[in-house]
């Protein structure tokens, strides 16, 4: 009765093959099934010896089946224990930051505790109010302030449209950098910010607020103006600052010795930074370093686009906001550091490449940098030369420069 359809009439019991389809656990590929598939019957029936040889291969395969299976789903479990002890960590840092650190600034941030939470990074939520407070506001600009540049910005780009003399008048007075930094090419470089994010381009949330902060900026300094690659600076503190608040941090980084001397161009201040990486570089990897000594491969080739965004453009993004973390703590030192730090992770393959490779290879970082390999990385490099710390060689260098030619030998050329 149990094989009878429901009409009554009487069906076929299935085959023994049917119910060992049924009880395995694993559904095979019909690609993988088709070997326990009897011949058709237009051709003989398969030997017992081969049946048997099928039925093994079969087996084998469903093994392999389930444990790859079984791997997969060990490896999931991982990611997902993993991603519940960061999500834990982040939460438990939240508290600590808006609890302990910041009602306690200024006695607290600079502790050994504070350091170390630092250094793991700090949680997105708090980030832009803990940059803001390790930048500082030295130059003591206003919410204020940030709206009247704002409007002198929006009437010159009103007189650029429609061609008023007033632009015409106002760019006759410009100097090199502000002359370049016209309404097309802070378009242009905000159509090539973050474009896989698809937030700061035209139509996109961010567009308008980094167009005015940039443009706020040109009349605020107008003596540096637009230089390409401040919309990578300005993205990044919009992804964690309102638009005033972000203007402030903004504008304070860009007055920092390091930043001014790049964003200005000043080719013999650049010259001594340079030198200043290159003694802690041989110092760290005097391997690597006599390796691109031997290649002529001078530091401005990778450092300079890397300095000029902050490294926010050359690696992901949530690793560059770490960077930008123990930046805004440590100063300009900590950006030649991780320099250094990105040039151990990869020194055996460096030492390997010539000139036009180390080139392209330190102009297009890999795009999956694991944050905690490039940091355990820059926790190797070591910012200490003959008893100097950084700050110390870079003024002796400066010093330096001063009675000699501008720069050192190995970058003149």
């Amino acid at each position: 009765m149990e094989y009878e359809d429901k009409a009554g009439r009487p069906s076929k019991p299935p085959s023994p093959k049917q119910n060992v389809r049924k009880n395995l656990d694993f559904e095979p590929l019909s690609t993988t099934a088709l070997i326990l598939e009897d011949r058709p019957a237009n051709l003989p029936a398969k030997p017992a010896e081969e049946a048997q040889k099928h039925r093994q291969q079969y087996e084998e395969m469903v093994v392999q089946a389930k444990k790859r299976e079984l791997k997969e789903a060990q490896r999931r479990r991982r990611q997902l224990e993993e991603r519940c002890r960061l999500e834990e960590s982040i939460g438990n840092a939240v508290l600590t930051w808006n609890n302990e650190i910041l009602p306690n600034w200024e006695t607290m941030w600079c502790s050994r505790k504070v350091r170390d939470l630092w250094w793991q990074g700090i949680p997105p939520s708090v980030r832009g109010k803990v940059w803001s407070l390790a930048i500082g506001n030295e130059l003591n600009i206003t919410h204020e302030l940030f709206d009247i540049c704002l409007a002198r910005a929006k009437e010159r780009w009103r007189s650029f449209s429609t061609g008023g003399s007033e632009a015409e008048n106002e760019d006759a007075g410009f100097s090199a950098a502000d002359r370049e930094a016209s309404l097309e090419l802070i378009k242009l470089d905000i159509s090539r910010t973050f474009p896989n994010l698809c937030i700061f381009q035209q139509g996109g949330p961010y567009h308008d607020m980094l167009h005015s902060i940039l443009g706020a900026y040109t009349c605020y300094r107008p003596d540096v103006g637009y230089v390409q690659g401040m919309s990578f600076i300005a993205a990044v503190l919009i992804l964690n600052l309102d638009s005033a608040d972000a203007f402030i941090a903004f504008s304070n980084l860009l007055n920092k010795p390091c930043q001014m001397a790049f964003f200005r161009v000043d080719h013999g201040l650049m010259l001594t930074y340079f030198a200043a990486f290159e003694v802690f570089f041989e110092e760290n990897l005097p391997k690597l370093f006599a390796h691109f000594k031997k290649n002529n491969l001078t530091p401005d080739i990778y450092l300079i686009d890397w300095i000029f965004t902050l490294y926010s453009k050359s690696l992901p993004l949530d690793l560059a906001c770490r960077i930008w973390d123990v930046f805004c703590r440590d100063g300009e030192g900590f950006l030649f550091r991780t320099a250094l730090g990105i040039l151990k992770l990869f020194e055996d393959i460096l030492t390997k490449m010539d000139f036009i490779h180390i080139a392209q290879f330190l102009t297009r970082l890999p795009d999956d940098l694991p944050s905690e390999e490039v940091f355990a990385s820059i926790a190797t490099i070591q910012m200490q030369s003959r008893n100097r710390k950084w700050a110390q060689v870079l003024t002796a260098l400066q010093k330096d420069s001063r009675d000699t030619e501008k720069g050192s030998p190995s970058l003149r050329h």
